[in-house]
């Protein structure tokens, strides 16, 4: 049965992660979207949260039993409440050091995951995305051929978080075009490989500004048999993209709840005509309807984790949350601009960065998971 009391090691995680969001992530979003970067030191200590850490064995330079997709939720939320620009920078790793530690050979295991443990923030990307229209990620147009001793990668990706930085790109390609998810593997892709091609500068987002993605291209790109994640037995790709698309769906709901709670207190402090604007029942019902579908959100999220964490199937569940997740955040975030009417058009105030930020869920796969 799904249980909606927290253990007491998710109620510490959430309110350890909620206290650095509001108090320090919060407070520099608007800064950091004006810089188009995010703070180095947000990002330092938001590692020292040790969110991989926790979920990666001793022997591998952590100190806990595997990934938990229901933590995982909870922390993610949480962590984009404060800014979801710093929350997908910070998690970003999180989809090169998960795979491998769950699909990764013993020594891709030995060799990736203390650097993903680390003191310091190392940055890994991950390659899914490809910049074309209609993209679908069981029919990926990035290849992956066997040749003798190598595989050689050819294709484009877009959306890359953080690639300019990392010393390994995580990029997902077809093995065997057609096959669906059962015909994609990935691969470990350092960054100086020859042929390998990152963008100069970061793309210019709609949303997310502070965070810095990347254009990559793969020029029949040779990697050794050895950069396939798994080796022969390689990995699970539907597993990968359906949590994935949980990480990306707790994410959304922490934008809601800041959406929903901004324009709960803007309605009862702004004052028009003698009164609260948030006694016009038109604004109250839509105000009461971005709390409704916040929560609703949350509870698709939260039983397709639940389900993952119990070994169960949870892949449709999985794309049910993500899908809804990036429709409602649109429409709480756009109810939100509504509230505070032309002022929420401003840059001056909240409302139009959460806004553009939403519109990004509908395009992102891939970047992180729980």
């Amino acid at each position: 049965m799904l249980s909606f009391e927290p253990s007491e090691e998710q109620a510490m995680v959430k309110e350890t992660i909620a206290g650095f969001a509001t108090d320090q992530m919060d407070p520099a979003s608007r800064e950091m979207d004006e810089a188009c970067a995010v703070s180095t030191d947000l990002v330092k200590t938001g590692w020292e949260l040790e969110i991989i850490s926790s979920c990666v064995p001793e022997e591998y330079g952590g100190f806990g039993e595997g990934p938990s997709a229901l933590t995982g939720a909870i922390a993610y939320e949480e962590l984009a409440y404060g800014d979801l620009s710093t929350a997908l920078h910070i998690c970003s790793p999180t989809m090169m050091a998960y795979t491998v530690l769950m699909y990764g050979t013993e020594e891709q295991k030995q060799q990736l995951l203390p650097v993903a443990c680390g003191d310091e923030f190392k940055a890994a990307a991950a390659a899914l995305v490809e910049p074309k229209f209609a993209f679908c990620p069981s029919k990926l147009s990035t290849t992956a051929k066997h040749e003798g001793e190598e595989y050689v990668l050819k294709g484009s990706k877009c959306l890359v978080p953080l690639a300019a930085d990392s010393d390994n790109l995580l990029v997902f390609a077809a093995t065997e075009p057609g096959a669906g998810f059962a015909g994609v593997q990935a691969f470990v892709v350092p960054k100086g490989a020859e042929n390998l091609v990152i963008g100069e500068e970061p793309e210019k987002n709609m949303g997310l500004k502070a965070l810095k993605t990347y254009e990559v291209t793969l020029n029949n790109v040779k990697v050794p048999l050895a950069a396939k994640v798994g080796g022969q037995a390689g990995i699970d790709y539907l597993e990968l993209i359906s949590r994935s698309r949980l990480a990306l769906a707790a994410m959304a709901i922490g934008t809601m709840k800041r959406a929903a709670e901004h324009s709960r207190d803007y309605a009862k402090e702004r004052i028009a005509f003698g009164d609260p604007i948030g006694s016009r029942q038109a604004i109250a019902f839509m105000i009461a309807e971005m709390f409704m579908e916040t929560d609703a959100t949350r509870m698709l999220v939260w039983e397709a984790a639940w389900k993952a964490d119990r070994g169960e199937e949870f892949a449709n569940d999985a794309a049910i949350a993500k899908n809804y997740a990036a429709e409602k955040c649109m429409k709480v975030c756009d109810g939100a601009l509504q509230v505070m009417g032309g002022h929420g058009y401003v840059r001056d105030n909240m409302p139009e960065l959460w806004f553009r930020n939403a519109r990004a869920f509908s395009a992102l796969e891939g970047m992180i998971m729980v």
